[in-house]
């Protein structure tokens, strides 16, 4: 099953030598699971005032600059895992957290859950 492993960075905080050696900690536990076959895809994010938010009202494309949000916490990457249950998925995002150096969420991808046939 695939989940989705996010990591949140504070926008409060600045970025630190620490910070530097989670990159370099997130960059080799990227090499682990590319070895091991369980790494998907895993990216960080630009800051959120390089986002934008894009949608259709009245049948028109809005584009809003960021930032975005009055939340402190923001998504700053991911790491899209195939695990083979829970418990290895878990296993894995606690690497990303003790890499990362906090906290991350771990999600469960609705298709390879098995996405109920009237949502597909």
């Amino acid at each position: 099953m695939k989940y989705v492993v996010m990591i949140f960075r504070n926008l409060d905080r600045t970025w630190t030598e620490e910070d530097q050696q989670g990159v370099v900690r997130l960059t080799r536990l990227k090499r682990q699971l590319d070895e091991s076959g369980e790494l998907v895809s895993s990216e960080g994010l630009l800051p959120p005032e390089e986002g934008r938010i894009v949608q259709i009202r009245d049948g028109e494309q809005v584009v809003t600059d960021g930032p975005f949000g009055e939340a402190k916490e923001q998504l700053a990457g991911y790491f899209l895992v195939d695990a083979v249950d829970d418990e290895r998925a878990q296993a894995i995002a606690s690497l990303v957290s003790a890499a990362a150096g906090d906290r991350v969420e771990l999600r469960g991808t609705l298709i390879s859950a098995g996405m109920p046939d009237e949502l597909g």
